[in-house]
């Protein structure tokens, strides 16, 4: 005679219920992880297109002698991210050429992260 299973000793479902626990904690990380590195890429990125931009506009006045051409310099800098070219400024203070980029960041997951961050990146070179 076969002796009958509780159903507390029943363990056909645990890894489906252990999984269903722990997944949202993991895409929460997961995501997280991936769109902190985007951001982070993306302002180096800003960083990196006016400093060049500023340069240019210092070293090389005749590819970027005017605030158009120093805008659109910098905006092809960044060129895998499409910023467009109005997100960047170009002055001359004191200090030299100096090129501003302000950008508002979306993330691609937007349900997980409602807020759109500024990102600013600013160079001068004499």
């Amino acid at each position: 005679m076969a002796i009958p299973r509780l159903p507390f000793k029943a363990r056909e479902g645990a890894t489906a219920v252990e999984f269903a626990l722990i997944a949202p904690a993991l895409f929460m990380t997961l995501f997280g992880a991936v769109e902190f590195g985007r951001l982070m890429w993306t302002q180096a990125a800003l960083h990196f297109a006016v400093e060049e931009a500023a340069r240019c506009a210092s070293v090389t006045p005749g590819t970027c002698g005017t605030s158009d051409q120093i805008t659109a310099y910098a905006a092809n800098a960044v060129s895998p991210l499409s910023i467009p070219s109005t997100a960047f400024t170009s002055t001359t203070p004191s200090c030299g050429h100096q090129v501003s980029a302000s950008f508002n960041y979306q993330f691609v997951v937007t349900g997980m992260f409602p807020l759109t961050p500024t990102l600013t990146a600013q160079a001068c070179f004499p």
